[in-house]
């Protein structure tokens, strides 16, 4: 049988097993009064990312950013307003300056940026730019005693294909029609047999580049054109450990515009010396004993206020831009929900019979740290990532809805295996059908902070969103700045999450729950649907 055909007979049975889902219109139509025309959506994304951005965990910044997020949280009307420490993270870090010009018989300004957790050099450094090619350890032996104070240049050319068609792009029909007829995903294979060989190489490389000790390691990144330079983390330590733990010694690591370092590798395929001269000023910062912060807000319930319906979304970001899609749309969006149904309360006089919790997430770049942690914390027996068991407030999470993949219109929901949602979401949804929000998929979708939950066996949702260009142009990279934010889409957006958050917690029942899978030998028995 095909998965497309096994899928909807699931979600047929599961529109059968349930009555019709109840939906509030004259609630709706006050969320969408709050949401789609008296917006504030995109203010509070400008104080996010102009004023307070970016947000890198660990660093001065982002705790500016609490203590405004805290702040403006609280004069909305937020109940029970606070931050919740995790960690250790390790020590933070924080770009101070940067600059990069290639100099003598032809200069130009380089774009580049540096790799988060590198450390700063001792003011201005000159140097040749010399390519390391080499694919094995002991191709290696040839660059030793030729590296210091040089500029290491590690990648080779990469081609740069024009831009015919605009990189932005919307879901169509054919694109949403595949995800409602996807089977769930299954896990990634072994890693290949060239594995322990490849680790061997770069342990060799590593160890030269720290013992000869540079000026700096510069790579171009596997995407990225006009300009658009996506900088990550520094690749590891001179003692091949964490960048970010304390006392480590991190090479000076630098992520360069494709256009301007493949022109730099063809000087020097034609036997034309090339110089740089970078100033990089960076500080490293641990004042907090490595604990960071989450920030929590709710809104009381009533006759089911011990319950919970949660909402959120990670508030950190990577360093080149000012985490604008990645992700500050998916917090002003859960901000912007959580002041629609303030304000919704306020005018119809109806207050949620659930407690309400917006969470906003750091550590999320390094990991969903912030979301594993709290998750631990009140909800589930973790040894490691293993579950080993439920706390008993786990029980009382009806569901937690989660946003993180840019800027682009809510198009539906993944279901993430959980076919018995699937009429209650259609219904919810159907409300929203003039809005382009149709789509219900019983797929997984991974690496961002609902995963956290539904591994605790808390029904855990990640919105399906259209891509617009989060991949090809803003998504970790110096171009993830507030124009790139679209506006409708953002308004659309936190009116939906505003109406599942709501209409989650008027609900008799919690939401429908998989079948809790738990480690074998605890004491902890497995859990059950609801």
């Amino acid at each position: 049988m095909k998965v497309s055909s096994l899928v909807a007979i699931i979600l047929c049975l599961a529109f059968q097993a349930f009555a019709q889902e109840k939906v509030d219109a004259d609630i709706n139509k006050a969320i969408r009064k709050h949401g789609l025309e008296q917006s504030k959506v995109m203010e509070t994304a400008s104080l996010m990312t102009d004023v307070y951005g970016p947000r890198l965990t660990g660093s001065p910044q982002i705790d500016k950013a609490t203590e405004w997020a805290v702040k403006y949280l609280k004069d909305m009307g937020m109940a029970n307003v606070h931050t919740e420490d995790w960690g250790p993270f390790g020590r933070g870090w924080e770009l101070k300056h940067f600059e990069m010009h290639a100099v003598g018989s032809s200069y130009f300004p380089v774009i580049a940026y540096p790799k988060a957790w590198s450390s700063p050099t001792k003011g201005e450094v000159t140097g040749d730019v010399i390519y390391l090619d080499a694919g094995t350890v002991e191709q290696l032996e040839a660059y030793k005693g030729k590296l210091k104070g040089k500029f290491v240049l590690l990648d080779t050319v990469r081609v740069v294909q024009e831009w015919f068609e605009a990189p932005a792009q919307r879901n169509d029909a054919e694109d949403l029609l595949r995800m409602a007829n996807a089977g769930t995903s299954r896990g990634s294979g072994r890693f290949g047999s060239n594995f322990q060989s490849n680790r061997d190489f770069s342990n060799a490389l590593w160890t030269l580049l720290y013992e000869e000790k540079p000026h700096a390691i510069i790579d171009r990144g596997f995407k990225g054109d006009l300009g658009t330079v996506f900088a990550g983390t520094s690749a590891r330590s001179a003692a091949g450990g964490n960048v970010r733990d304390d006392n480590q010694e991190v090479v000076p690591q630098v992520t360069m515009s494709v256009e301007h370092y493949n022109r730099i590798f063809r000087l020097l395929k034609k036997n034309v010396p090339v110089k740089l001269t970078m100033n990089l000023d960076a500080a490293y910062y641990n004042p907090d004993k490595s604990m960071e912060r989450n920030i929590i807000a709710e809104i009381p319930g009533t006759d089911l206020k011990d319950e919970v319906v949660m909402f959120g979304a990670h508030f950190d970001s990577w360093h080149p831009g000012t985490g604008a899609t990645d992700n500050a749309a998916g917090s002003s969006a859960m901000v912007e929900a959580a002041r629609i149904l303030l304000e919704t309360i306020k005018e119809t006089g109806v207050k949620p019979r659930r407690t309400l919790r917006i969470a906003l997430w750091t550590g999320e770049e390094q990991g969903l740290l912030g979301s594993r942690d709290y998750v631990a914390k009140h909800f589930a027996e973790m040894d490691g990532r293993t579950l080993t068991g439920v706390k008993p407030d786990q029980s009382k999470v009806s569901a937690y809805y989660n946003m993180d993949n840019g800027t682009g219109r809510i198009r539906g929901v993944y279901m993430q295996g959980n076919a018995d949602v699937a009429p209650i979401f259609r219904e919810w949804l159907d409300a929203f059908k003039d809005l382009d929000a149709t789509t219900l998929t019983i797929s997984n979708t991974g690496s961002t902070d609902h995963v956290a939950f539904d591994g605790a066996g808390i029904p855990g949702f990640q919105f399906i969103q259209d891509p617009i260009a989060y991949s090809a142009r803003t998504h970790h990279s110096n171009m993830d700045n507030w124009d790139h934010l679209v506006a409708d889409d953002l308004k659309q957006a936190a009116t939906i999450i505003a109406s599942f958050v709501w209409h989650t917690s008027q609900r008799d029942e919690k939401l429908p729950r998989k079948k809790l899978e738990i480690e074998p030998n605890t004491n902890t028995t497995t859990g059950s649907r609801r």
